[in-house]
């Protein structure tokens, strides 16, 4: 996998995966010390380019070894395990940006599905700033299934969702293992899906515009999760 952008490489040589070869230009060279330190070869725009096939590589590229998915079944070991799910959330730039903020507010991971979903590609490597490199991402056959498991281990699961029925999102009790899901762009959580939440919340729309995006919405419902816990975000 060639992951390209500065954190993006940065945090793939801090992380576990294997770095085979880190290229970069003249200039990223001359303003990034641990690119020199990573021994990076001196490429031109245009290599850059052709490597990475983006122009949003910001001059650094690297390849390094694919992604190694986690066991979705570990993210609930911990008492206060905090996991975010997405439903068939197909956007790479979505799941990116959420990966970034379930690393900033120290989730334990977050599960997506094996079908209709996006994966971890350099694209999301990219528009998470390299949080990926770092955080749990685990793929699951059936997400409503695995939901159950995680009800089963004493997991209260939570729906986002603007809709009737949901709940006011500071309305819960957030204490304990707790799952929070969120929908893909447009249609939002499907029906098996919604039915296996225990509770859905809902964010507060006191605009004209009638949803958030799934990131937002992401960052939001789990810097208020760590406020409700207690813990300052």
């Amino acid at each position: 996998m060639i992951v390209y952008g500065r954190n993006p490489v940065r945090e793939a040589l801090r992380g576990p995966r294997e770095v085979a070869r880190v290229w970069a230009t003249d200039r990223a060279l001359g303003s990034e010390d641990w690119l020199r330190d990573a021994g990076a070869t001196v490429a031109d725009i245009g290599e850059i380019e052709e490597l990475s096939e983006t122009r949003d590589h910001q001059g650094v590229c690297a390849d390094v070894a694919p992604y190694r998915y986690a066991d979705a079944a570990l993210l609930l070991d911990a008492d206060d395990a905090l996991v975010v799910c997405l439903d068939e959330v197909q956007d790479p730039h979505n799941l990116g940006a959420v990966c970034r903020v379930a690393e900033s507010a120290g989730a334990s991971g977050v599960v997506i599905p094996e079908r209709r979903s996006a994966e971890i590609t350099p694209a999301a490597c990219k528009t998470s700033a390299g949080a990926v490199e770092h955080l749990a991402v685990a793929r699951v056959p059936n997400l409503a299934n695995w939901l159950a498991e995680a009800k089963e281990r004493e997991a209260w699961v939570y729906g986002a969702a603007a809709q009737d029925g949901a709940v006011p999102y500071e309305q819960p009790d957030y204490r304990g293992k707790v799952v929070l899901v969120l929908g893909s762009e447009g249609r939002g959580l499907r029906p098996r899906v919604a039915a296996g939440c225990d509770q859905l919340v809902a964010l507060p729309q006191r605009g004209s515009v009638s949803s958030l995006n799934v990131s937002t919405a992401a960052a939001a419902l789990l810097y208020g999760i760590l406020h409700f816990r207690g813990k300052k975000p």
